[in-house]
């Protein structure tokens, strides 16, 4: 019988190793790090004596692939949500609110409803969305929408491609965004609606994961980073991981799921997306739980540095995707900059000091432009008993929780058909 061996516990290795295990297939997943998630994890920081993710995620009710390996690793009751899709923005210049609030079903009552589209645009500015379907393969996000005044653009299309595609509309893939939209606000309410980790990011995604496999029998050996894949085209036959090595029989399959680069390292020749984008988290412990006004634990931000909000008790967490023009900025100048939105958004005194952590990934994910998206790689190889998974690969998808989580079980899929 075959045995499989994972290379990575982030979100992509476990789920593979999950579907597998399920499935009664031996597997045994062995990870570099001396902890599991990826970047979707959390910790204990001293600095705020808090535990903290290391950024901020929210699902959506279309999210099957992730969905499914919640229920697999018994986890989906630790996701909480809203009464329905609702988004809640805030423009910090102007101090105007609103909430966007999809209707039920693909008709898009909501866009004449003033109470539940963004405010400041009309219902015909919607109709500009239709130039989605009809983007070539080269099209950015802003060719297909971009409209000089358009309040739909500094309020919805501009923050939804960057905290989807983690690119700037510019340069982010315009079909990519589409497929998106397709599966999710083009659906309505019911496929729009937003998911958050109740306590945090590996008390969801990544001890029940690590639980169930211990139960099956699958071990996750952490601090063994692969240093080489001994074999040819005909097949893998041994992981090199340094002080150790482990052969592989005749039957067995590796599934590579590490970064893209660590990948291209592996694999000599293997073409991956190497263009990337960062992105920046602040946690701030504020001197009180806070609450937003909308009862829902995450706000929109424009206008500000600041782009997404997101509560927990008495820890504010703020996201900044694609920060190319943030990252390089010091942490304490990011830090006031940040801290003087979330102030300004939650009603607070701005000359309050409350402690604040900085976390700056450079590397968060792969730039997801048309040229970049082009050199995402299948889940098969050329090697037989070689498969890949990763957000990076060609899942069709963004690379997010979703994407990830869907390329490892792919991947596992591949193996049960085999």
């Amino acid at each position: 019988m075959t045995h499989v061996h994972v290379i990575g516990a982030g979100l992509a290795g476990l789920s593979c190793a999950v579907r597998l295990a399920r499935d009664g297939i031996p597997v045994t997943v062995h990870e570099a790090a001396p902890h599991a998630g990826g970047r979707c994890r959390s910790y204990y920081d001293t600095k705020l004596e808090r535990t903290v993710d290391n950024g901020n995620h929210i699902l959506l009710s279309a999210n099957g692939a992730a969905l499914a390996y919640l229920e697999e690793i018994g986890a989906r009751h630790k996701l909480s949500s809203p009464p329905g899709a609702y988004f809640p923005f805030m423009d910090l210049e102007s101090g105007e609110r609103w909430t966007l609030r999809p209707t039920p079903g693909p008709i898009p009552f909501w866009m004449f409803m003033p109470s539940r589209r963004v405010a400041g645009a009309r219902p015909g500015a919607y109709l500009r969305a239709l130039r989605l379907l009809r983007a070539k393969p080269d099209a950015s996000v802003a060719d297909a929408l971009y409209r000089p005044g358009d309040p739909l653009w500094a309020r919805l299309w501009h923050p939804l491609t960057v905290a989807i595609l983690n690119t700037e509309p510019e340069a982010a893939s315009a079909r990519l965004l589409r497929h998106v939209l397709l599966q999710t606000l083009a659906l309505g309410a019911g496929r729009s609606k937003p998911l958050t980790a109740v306590a945090s990011l590996s008390d969801t995604f990544v001890d029940p994961a690590l639980a169930m496999l211990e139960q099956a029998g699958a071990p996750v050996r952490f601090g063994q980073r692969l240093r080489k894949l001994e074999g040819d085209v005909g097949g893998v036959t041994g992981l090199d991981f340094g002080e150790t090595r482990e052969s592989l029989g005749e039957k067995d399959t590796v599934v590579l799921a590490v970064p893209a680069t660590v990948a291209a390292d592996l694999l000599p020749g293997l073409t991956v997306p190497r263009e990337m984008r960062p992105i920046v988290n602040a946690h701030i412990r504020l001197p009180h739980r806070a609450r937003l006004a909308e009862g829902i634990p995450f706000l929109g931000l424009v206008g500000g540095t600041a782009e997404w909000l997101f509560l927990r008790h008495d820890v504010a967490s703020v996201t900044v995707s694609a920060a190319n023009g943030l990252v390089d900025r010091p942490a304490e100048e990011i830090a006031q900059a940040i801290w003087e939105d979330v102030a300004k958004a939650l009603v607070l005194d701005p000359r309050l000091r409350p402690p604040i952590r900085v976390i700056k990934e450079r590397r968060a994910t792969i730039a997801q432009t048309p040229a970049a998206l082009r050199q995402r790689p299948p889940t098969e190889t050329a090697c037989p008993n070689l498969l890949l998974a990763g957000a990076w690969t060609d899942t069709g998808l963004p690379a997010t929780i979703e994407g990830a989580v869907a390329s490892g079980q792919t991947a596992a899929e591949v193996i049960g058909r085999r």
